[in-house]
């Protein structure tokens, strides 16, 4: 698989060139957006790891160019931005994924791999669902019986981890570290407070709920 690195910081940057290239991907280079779109026409890369923050043109910019044209890569951004409201930026920008920095190298190996296996028609086409509920990925709307649900940045952050891992239970602390980027809670309750709003929108108005407590560990997403 070819993977095409777009990344000013050299010394990330060859971390991520020695360390795919010992994994087997065909690696090339490229330290500044401007140069990165012809590259990226020329080595038809499978992959894009891009900076956000590049000289000349940002990684933003570089995404949405890139999508115009069309070209069949995924793209996985990596950024020191890695709050909720900017993941979204990312993902609307054209992003398939978006990675925090700093990152263990396990888990951009890991993204790498899923987003190779990734059916490249689905590219533009990517959303979450559960029964009725619907998350695009690319716009960030939410919908459940196709009725459009206005929820905030955070709101949509906790429903993009919930849903990406149906079923699967997340403490109040995975939360506020996945969603807000915290270690510690701020406020005793702000986790509890916003999957109260969650539910308020999400599942109050319909018969089947979705969103699960299990005491004394978390919260879940699933049909039951």
């Amino acid at each position: 698989m070819k993977v095409l690195i777009i990344e000013d910081d050299e010394k990330v940057a060859s971390f991520l060139s020695r360390g795919l290239k010992a994994e087997g991907y065909l690696i090339q280079l490229v330290s500044d957006g401007q140069h990165a779109l012809q590259l990226a026409r020329q080595f038809d890369p499978d992959v894009i790891v891009l900076d956000r923050m590049l000289p000349q043109l940002d990684g933003l910019t570089l995404c949405q160019q890139i999508r115009s044209q069309q070209l069949p890569c995924r793209i996985l951004i990596l950024s020191a931005l890695s709050e909720v409201t900017e993941r979204i930026k990312g993902l609307r920008a054209g992003a398939d994924d978006y990675l925090g920095k700093p990152f263990h190298f396990e888990e951009l190996l890991a993204r790498i791999e899923a987003l190779g296996k990734r059916d490249i028609t689905a590219v533009h086409q990517r959303q979450l669902t559960i029964a009725d509920l619907v998350l695009d990925l690319d716009s960030m709307q939410a919908r459940r019986a196709d009725k459009v649900l206005q929820l905030t940045a955070k709101e949509l952050g906790i429903l993009e981890l919930l849903m990406s891992n149906s079923g699967k239970v997340f403490s109040r602390e995975r939360i506020l570290t996945n969603v807000w980027g915290l270690n510690e809670d701020p406020l005793t309750n702000i986790v509890d407070v916003y999957v109260a709003r969650l539910r308020k929108k999400i599942d109050e108005p319909f018969p089947v709920k979705l969103i699960h407590t299990r005491r004394g560990l978390g919260y879940y997403l699933a049909v039951e």
